[in-house]
């Protein structure tokens, strides 16, 4: 059985992000290995997980909630990603290419987000497009 979140494409590149983030923090020095590596995987993680639990809720309103907290752990991952930059832990490519990464999964996430909260039209059961 395939659930739901499983067919969103913003869930699917949400894990490819995990496994970036993993790869990438698996060469940090090892004194970081209770810090910012743990950091930025729990964090990785929380995104398609927020994801995957909102597509669950019976409510927009619920679902609408989980996507924020989806987004705001995209945005804990890219600050940590800025952070490991400036500790020299990652180079200038690999944060601009995990940006990029972001960057898609937040538009992406924020059209989720929005198509939760559109006004329904009572006598259709349809979104109202404004």
């Amino acid at each position: 059985m395939k659930y739901s979140f499983e067919n969103l494409e913003v869930w699917q590149k949400s894990r490819i992000l995990v496994q970036s983030i993993y790869k990438l923090t698996a060469s940090f020095p090892s004194d970081e290995k209770y810090g910012l590596s743990t950091q930025l995987r729990r964090a990785s993680v929380s995104i398609s997980s927020n994801i995957a639990e909102g597509s669950t809720r019976w409510s927009k309103k619920d679902q609408a909630r989980f996507y924020e907290i989806a987004f705001g752990s995209l945005i804990e991952v890219r600050n940590q990603l800025i952070l490991s930059n400036d500790l020299k832990h990652i180079d200038d490519k690999q944060l601009n290419d995990l940006r990029e990464q972001i960057e898609t999964i937040g538009r992406m996430l924020n059209a989720l987000h929005k198509s939760q909260n559109k006004p329904i039209n009572k006598s259709t059961s349809q979104p109202i497009n404004n």
